[in-house]
C-alpha cells in the first residue's frame, strides 16, 4: 500500500506568488499616495503664491492711488521759534564698532 504525499512545493508556490503581487500593489500604491502628496503640496504653494501676487498688485495700485499730500501736521516743539517752517534736522553720526575677539 502506497500513499503518496502532497506535493508541498505545489502549494507554497502560489501564497508566495500573491505575497509577491500584494507587495507590489503596495509598493505601487504607495508610490501613488506620495506622488498624490507631492502635486497636492505643488497646487498649494502655486495657489499661495498667486494669492500673495494678487495682494501684493492690490496694495501697490492702492498705494499709487491714494494721495500724497497727507503729511501729518507736526505742532511745534517747546523752546523753538513757532515762525520756523522746518522741521528740527538730525544727524547721524557713525559710530565705530569694535567686536570684542572671544
Amino acid at each position: 500500500m502506497t500513499t503518496a504525499a502532497p506535493p508541498i512545493n505545489n502549494t507554497q508556490f502560489p501564497v508566495n506568488v500573491t505575497t509577491k503581487n500584494q507587495e507590489q500593489s503596495l509598493y505601487q500604491s504607495s508610490g501613488a499616495i506620495v506622488a498624490a502628496i507631492v502635486v497636492g503640496v505643488i497646487i498649494i504653494f502655486t495657489v499661495v503664491l498667486l494669492t500673495l501676487k494678487t495682494y501684493n498688485r492690490h496694495m501697490r495700485v492702492k498705494r499709487e492711488l491714494e494721495p500724497k499730500s497727507t503729511k501729518p501736521t507736526i505742532s511745534p516743539a517747546l523752546g523753538h521759534n513757532s515762525s520756523s517752517t522746518q522741521p528740527p534736522a538730525v544727524t547721524f553720526i557713525p559710530v565705530d564698532i569694535h567686536m570684542q575677539s572671544r
